[in-house]
């Protein structure tokens, strides 16, 4: 059973309902300490008070906030703890929006919401069926780890999840991030829907989601452990050459993908708009040459001697 890692209640108008909040997520992945490796003796970072120069225990550190090199104001948990706002102690609802109103940009990290014993498994339920039911999600504030933060309370099988979320001005602007204008004609609009198409799922399960790397870190520890050689890795295929011609690249990339499902790939490659062949400029014709007249000349008359 997951720890409870915040205990309160959802703020819902006049109803309160009192929860447990626990992660709904698990780390599966491999850690590594840092290591003597002339001896494998284990490396640790130490805490040293910078005034003093020696080693400081945890019961001697405290937060501060730094308004000068010189000045630094102490701040308490017990401070933080009793901040005078009502989401210190509560997850309060804010509004109600439909999901796809919300950039997924802003959609963090997901806990569940457990209801905290007998007195609130009513108002819990009553909140979650109404949250199925109304089709849109809550937005709440609540008041974790010294701020405030925004989340989004969704409703999963018979259980409702708190999603944190980021503030308006947390998120940066792209506008930088765009590029140069180009064109890009319908053929290859619908040469990707088609590859888009032949790359569509259902769900998420099965084995091209699942983590090679955290395996294969396994297979190294487990050799090494029984003095083996670590396990070769495969060698990358060959890629081909970069193809210029990006519906050239789209429609290899539909055969590629409809070959991997075991599908047959001639009829498919036929359904994708062809690209546009640019027509062959016929060859300027040769400018005839204009006939120059010749000019008649007079002979001249013969000289009379003297």
């Amino acid at each position: 059973m997951p720890r409870t890692i915040w205990s309160g209640a959802i703020s819902f108008g006049l109803v309160t309902v009192p929860i447990h909040v626990v992660s709904a997520t698990e780390d599966h992945s491999i850690r590594f300490h840092q290591y003597h490796l002339q001896d494998m003796g284990r490396v640790r970072t130490r805490k040293v008070c910078e005034l003093e120069d020696r080693e400081v225990g945890g019961e001697e550190i405290g937060k501060g906030y730094e308004l000068t090199k010189t000045l630094v104001v102490p701040v308490t948990d017990e401070e933080l703890r009793e901040l005078p706002l009502p989401t210190a102690k509560a997850i309060e609802i804010e509004a109600f929006v439909p999901l796809d109103s919300v950039d997924p940009i802003r959609i963090g990290e997901g806990y569940y919401l457990q209801p905290d014993g007998q007195v609130a498994a009513k108002p819990y339920k009553l909140l979650r069926q109404a949250l199925a039911r109304s089709s849109r999600v809550a937005v709440a504030k609540y008041a974790w780890s010294g701020r405030e933060r925004l989340g989004l309370l969704r409703v999963k099988d018979d259980v409702i999840v708190l999603h944190a979320m980021r503030w308006p001005d947390e998120i940066r602007d792209p506008s930088s991030l765009t590029p140069a204008p180009v064109d890009v004609s319908e053929e290859e609009i619908d040469g990707a829907l088609a590859l888009m198409e032949t790359m569509a799922r259902e769900d998420l399960e099965g084995e091209e989601f699942r983590d090679t790397y955290t395996a294969a870190i396994a297979k190294i520890i487990e050799a090494k452990r029984e003095h083996r050689e670590p396990p070769a890795m495969p060698e990358p295929a060959e890629q081909p050459g970069q193809l210029v011609d990006l519906m050239a690249a789209l429609q290899e990339s539909v055969s590629k993908a409809r070959a991997a499902r075991g599908e047959d790939t001639e009829a498919d490659i036929h359904e994708m708009p062809a690209p546009k062949k640019t027509a062959k400029k016929a060859p300027a014709k040769k400018t005839a040459a204009k006939k120059t007249t010749a000019k008649k000349t007079t002979p001249r008359k013969p000289r009379r001697s003297a």
